[in-house]
């Protein structure tokens, strides 16, 4: 079963310095249909305007992953990383039993444009992690470049979730094909431009859910960024 979500219909706040788009249920936005997909909790995506960002705050029991689009995403925490997040590159913290982080836009006239990702990990607590690896264009183009799996297999962020992050870029005449194991979920996330995913054409924001598919075929692609999700059910 193959079920789309157009961009347009997700959550949406502006904050003035924030301007964010909630693909699941996030702070003040409840959708009881879009609460989690699997264990995929929280896609939002976000735009910090110069010389603003999140100041210290908590989290705890969650898998976050920071997929910067545009722009550079300043990042400290209570574990003593600091760090600097730019497109090509993907940040993973595991909050475990607890953690304190920021996250800045220090660029006085330059927006960061970046995607924020929840997943719910598989056990509760434990101890905080970090991880930041690059994963250069030529890796992506034309492809699905795994970025984030339970064993950090091919150089990926390690995740501590049976679920496997793949990223992509198509354009032209590319094309990519995704297989599902038997009983897995699949997400796809377009994060910019516009693509055919099993026929249907879907543009930046939108997203599909695979229920019972055994494939997932990208076509046509115009500048397209795609995100895919490998979930187990739950």
């Amino acid at each position: 079963m193959i079920t789309l979500r157009k961009a347009a219909e997700r959550g949406h706040a502006h904050h003035g310095w924030l301007d964010s788009w909630h693909s699941f249920s996030f702070a003040d936005y409840h959708d009881p249909e879009h609460v989690h997909f699997g264990p995929l909790r929280v896609i939002n995506e976000d735009r910090i305007v110069p010389g603003s960002g999140f100041g210290q705050h908590g989290h705890r029991d969650m898998e976050i992953i920071s997929y910067v689009l545009e722009g550079a995403l300043a990042h400290k925490d209570s574990m003593g990383n600091a760090a600097s997040i730019v497109p090509g590159e993907v940040q993973r913290m595991s909050a475990g039993s607890g953690v304190l982080h920021s996250e800045y836009n220090h660029d006085p006239v330059g927006t960061t444009h970046f995607l924020q990702i929840w997943i719910i990990p598989e056990r509760r607590g434990g101890a905080p992690g970090y991880e930041q690896k690059a994963f250069p264009e030529a890796e992506k183009r034309g492809r699905l470049r795994l970025v984030a799996s339970p064993d950090g297999a091919d150089g990926s962020v390690r995740l501590q979730q049976d679920a496997r992050m793949y990223a992509g870029l198509f354009d032209g005449s590319e094309e990519g094909i995704y297989r599902f194991a038997p009983g897995r979920l699949g997400y796809l996330h377009v994060a910019r431009g516009r693509i055919e995913a099993n026929g249907q054409l879907l543009e930046a924001g939108d997203a599909m859910k695979l229920v019972d598919e055994a494939a997932l075929q990208l076509a046509r692609g115009q500048d397209a960024e795609v995100l895919l999700f490998d979930l187990p059910p739950g």
